[in-house]
């Protein structure tokens, strides 16, 4: 009898082993930009971080881990932790490149510390936390979408709007590949540019062809890309 149990727990042990690896399996990235204009330029409004209002550009929302068959595995290590500590040498451009404009105002480790928990452990046998953190500010670099945007003559503005297609092309021929473009709705019930999605192979390294695109929120065929220079947050 005792050996039955032995047995059983050994099978369980081996079958809980196979799905936390599973779990861990991924096939690509999503890397998500933000907007931070579009995000502030809704009814909610937002609010600036502590260390205060970010640049005109794109902030990363995420780097995501996802199957090709458009569902994505999330919280695979429930004992992992966020150590502030591993990224303490990269925290001030953490501020500036990954911002969180939620409300109230923090200084964003919260939201730093779920997109580890519940994304960067699904991709911890590749990338340890400062890894990812990273390869995401890599990303954001290597990409620079404020230029390439610009580069194509779609500059922030309160009064222009523009053609949904003129700026996927425009990323596509500065990133190589074809992006997703999601779209929120102003206060006055305008589309305007969001978030821009890029797909990134499992090294978190390069810019691929997405295999399925995300289920975001769609965009008419013409866009606002609101200014966020003279905005302001919600006090």
């Amino acid at each position: 009898m005792k050996s039955e149990w032995i047995i059983l727990l050994r099978l369980l042990a081996l079958q809980w082993l196979i799905v936390l690896c599973v779990s861990k399996d991924f096939d690509f990235y999503y890397f998500v930009q933000q907007w931070p204009g579009s995000y502030c330029n809704t009814k909610h409004s937002c609010c600036y971080p502590k260390s205060g209002k970010p640049a005109e550009d794109f902030g990363i929302h995420g780097l995501w881990p996802n199957y090709k068959d458009g569902s994505y595995p999330s919280n695979c290590d429930r004992t992992s932790s966020f150590e502030e500590s591993e990224i303490s040498d990269m925290t001030t451009k953490l501020h500036t490149d990954w911002p969180s404009l939620a409300c109230p105002s923090s200084d964003g480790l919260r939201f730093l510390e779920h997109e580890w928990l519940k994304h960067g452990t699904c991709s911890e046998s590749i990338l340890n936390q400062h890894n990812y953190f990273q390869a995401a500010l890599d990303l954001k670099r290597k990409s620079n979408l404020l230029r390439v945007l610009k580069n194509a003559g779609i500059t922030p503005s309160d009064s222009k709007s523009y053609s949904l297609g003129n700026i996927k092309e425009a990323v596509t021929e500065g990133l190589g590949y074809a992006p997703y473009i999601e779209c929120n709705v102003d206060a006055s019930g305008n589309h305007q540019l969001y978030q821009v999605y890029s797909c990134v192979d499992t090294s978190a390294s390069n810019f691929i062809e997405c295999p399925v695109l995300p289920h975001g929120r769609r965009c008419g065929s013409e866009i606002k890309f609101p200014s966020f220079s003279g905005m302001h947050e919600e006090l």
